[in-house]
């Protein structure tokens, strides 16, 4: 479940990615829907590594420690 919520989450924030690069060149900079789109994958974005560090400190997601 972990898992999934995770990749649903990067999936929007990819998604939002490609609408921002839509809409520069659909509407050539006479919108604001580039900058919303690509304040919503920053928003997005934070709001993962904000999740993913709460997880690991309340033990809830364990990190496999890579590089031991």
């Amino acid at each position: 479940m972990k898992t999934l919520f995770i990749v649903a989450f990067l999936s929007l924030i990819v998604w939002n990615l490609g609408a921002g690069m839509y809409y520069m060149l659909v509407d050539h900079g006479q919108s604001k829907r580039t900058v919303n789109a690509l304040t919503r994958r920053i928003a997005l974005s934070v709001a993962l590594i904000a999740l993913v560090a709460a997880g690991i400190a309340s033990g809830v997601i364990e990190p496999h420690g890579i590089g031991r």
